[in-house]
């Protein structure tokens, strides 16, 4: 009864995809007691009928793979009973620390099965990390590759250690786990509240929060996700996106499986453009999905060369500036869709196919959440922090935060807040001004670092920028602009005149940027830029009444001030 309710969800976004209005007053979260998405809807809707033996999974590159919805219920069946076997049992917390393998995709689902709760780990996390991940995340089992398992020397000796590859002295060989029967047998109903997923947050500026997801507010949130991708079933859908990330769980796992569609994944070494855009067409893919990052590297590719089958773009992570938009329009004809959520949530905003887009933009709400611009006092305003209405609550919202002592800290009063500001306009779409505390004031004039930004990155020398205020003791503060710059540009006095030049001639005078510095931007593990960092670099320059190696100035260059 459950997978019916979520189908019937799932048909009514789908039948009015590109019809918002209709889609956004008329959708409603299905209600259940009890789901269990890899049971009810992956073996018992995409594992039957029509879509049974449909590619649900394929690698191209290293693990090279193709698996229909049957293969992988009847393997994730084996899997779920392997792991039964070595002792996991429903709550119980599995680290999974594995690249876009096969194994990864049956053991998320044969934890599912066993209601077991996965806390996602990136490979390049180092000890410390991990060891942070056991104590605080209470993880009894990992599975990661062989070649990962040193990682894990000195930790307790009781966890249940599962290796993918070679044979390691001490740990449990994953591939054994396939000698498990193909017919799997729940212990219980799966309560939809009950525990699922555990993230750890990419801690831009402190240590990262643990979010806890249920068995409905990812599997039954992501309906969003995939009314915002604007998936289809058949559909070969490519998110460039790493494992560990709640964006991978968002578009390499439940939005494509909701519709019925392909994961496609392309592994290489080390990212290559051009190589990437030839897998893109030779492998049909129909939507694309990448990080401002990986955009900004394909624009400096002949896109107009690529002979493609893309019919959905996106962009995720973090908003994406219009220059690389319009590039992209230019050589394929197709816009590149922004939309907005958070580890905490689905997709909350976004520009479904068929809308009109304004540049800039990141969308409107997305059916099933109610967005709300709070002041410091709750109260709403034409501009301020981007939050969800509690009244009622979105399925797509996260349980809660996992404290250090295991206990789970509600959501409590009128909204939930995301930190980010937004501004609103009169047809309702949301503009994205940057976090709560990136956005500062000089002159007493309130600055959006992202709309800064999103000027730099039009100049042809800059790959990537980040604005922070630096301490001026007349203004308050001013804006000041890390640059890294694109492969052959020199950081020095003549691109720096040329960068200056360019933001004079598109920003208003309380905007302009007044210092500048080429320099290697910190970065979370997932690929955030760490402004915090950089705002304590400046902070400690200011309190030395010292001035950084290599920073640029305005006033030091006669050809701007005519002096």
């Amino acid at each position: 009864m459950t997978a019916t309710a979520f189908k019937a969800a799932r048909d009514f976004l789908r039948a009015h995809r590109t019809d918002y209005a209709t889609a956004y007053r008329d959708f409603r979260w299905p209600e259940m007691q009890n789901f269990n998405w890899a049971l009810d809807w992956f073996d018992g809707e995409l594992a039957r009928g029509d879509t049974a033996h449909q590619p649900a999974l394929i690698i191209v590159g290293d693990g090279a793979a193709r698996l229909t919805f049957a293969e992988l219920s009847e393997r994730s069946n084996r899997v779920a009973n392997g792991l039964r076997a070595l002792g996991v049992k429903r709550g119980d917390r599995i680290l999974l620390m594995l690249g876009n393998i096969v194994p990864l995709w049956e053991v998320m689902l044969a934890s599912m099965k066993l209601g077991a709760v996965v806390i996602p780990a990136t490979t390049l996390l180092a000890a410390n990390d991990l060891a942070d991940r056991f104590d605080r995340g209470r993880a009894r089992h990992v599975v990661t590759t062989s070649e990962e398992t040193g990682k894990f020397d000195g930790m307790d000796a009781s966890l249940t250690r599962i290796a993918v590859g070679t044979p390691v002295a001490g740990w449990n060989r994953y591939d054994a786990l396939h000698a498990g029967s193909e017919q799997f047998v729940p212990d219980a109903e799966t309560n939809a509240e009950d525990p699922m997923l555990l993230y750890f947050t990419s801690g831009t500026t402190a240590k990262p929060k643990l979010v806890l997801h249920s068995h409905r507010s990812y599997p039954v949130g992501h309906l969003s996700t995939m009314y915002a991708l604007g998936l289809l079933q058949g559909d070969v859908h490519l998110n460039i996106s790493s494992p560990g990330w709640a964006k991978h769980a968002w578009s390499c796992f439940f939005a494509p499986w909701i519709a019925g569609a392909a994961i496609f994944i392309a592994n290489q070494g080390r990212f290559h453009a051009r190589t990437m855009l030839d897998t893109i067409a030779a492998n049909k893919v129909t939507t694309l999905c990448a990080p401002p990052t990986v955009w900004r590297m394909l624009i400096q590719e002949d896109l107009k060369s690529v002979q493609h089958s893309l019919r959905e773009l996106l962009g995720a992570g973090e908003p994406l500036n219009p220059e690389v938009i319009d590039q992209v329009q230019a050589a394929w004809g197709l816009t590149i869709r922004d939309f907005y959520g958070q580890t905490e949530t689905t997709a909350q905003v976004g520009n479904p196919p068929g809308q009109p887009i304004k540049a800039g933009s990141m969308g409107r709400p997305l059916p099933g959440y109610r967005t709300l611009l709070l002041d410091p006092d709750d109260q709403e305003a034409e501009e301020g922090e981007l939050s969800l209405s509690l009244d009622p609550k979105p399925a797509g919202l996260m349980r809660g935060y996992q404290q250090d002592d295991g206990s789970i800290l509600g959501l409590t009063g009128v909204a939930y807040r995301t930190g980010d500001v937004a501004s609103r306009d009169a047809d309702g779409y949301l503009t994205y001004v940057g976090r709560a505390d990136d956005v500062f004031k000089a002159s007493d004039y309130r600055i959006s670092p992202f709309e800064l930004e999103s000027v730099l990155i039009e100049h042809p020398s800059v790959a990537e920028a980040a604005v922070v205020p630096a301490p001026d003791a007349m203004r308050m503060a001013i804006p000041k602009a890390y640059v890294a710059l694109v492969t052959g540009a020199t950081g020095d006095r003549a691109t720096a005149l040329s960068i200056f030049q360019h933001l004079r001639e598109r920003l208003a005078p309380f905007k302009r940027i007044r210092r500048l510095e080429f320099y290697d931007l910190p970065k979370t593990i997932s690929g955030k830029i760490r402004r915090v960092e950089l705002r304590q670099r400046e902070n400690q320059f200011a309190a030395a009444g010292t001035r950084e190696p290599m920073e640029y100035r305005e006033e030091d260059f006669p050809e701007l001030t005519g002096r």
